[in-house]
């Protein structure tokens, strides 16, 4: 688990595909979250997984809790 900014994620890397996660918003409004597919398979580092996150917030409507239309 990742605390970012007072948000809890879960990241998950997928075993089957190096390179691709999965970024669960534990103490978002809602089940929610979004995922990375590295082009070239490499593994992120903590930092890019925070700005990532920090990313995701930025795009999140704080009135509805949902990506930004």
């Amino acid at each position: 688990m990742m605390t970012v900014d007072g948000h809890n994620f879960r990241i998950r890397e997928r075993a089957e595909n190096p390179g691709e996660y999965d970024f669960d918003w534990l103490s978002g409004p809602h089940d929610y979250g979004f995922g990375i597919s590295r082009a070239d398979g490499s593994a992120m580092t903590l930092p890019q997984m925070r700005e990532a996150i920090r990313n995701f917030l930025a795009e999140i409507d704080p009135a509805t809790g949902y990506l930004k239309e």
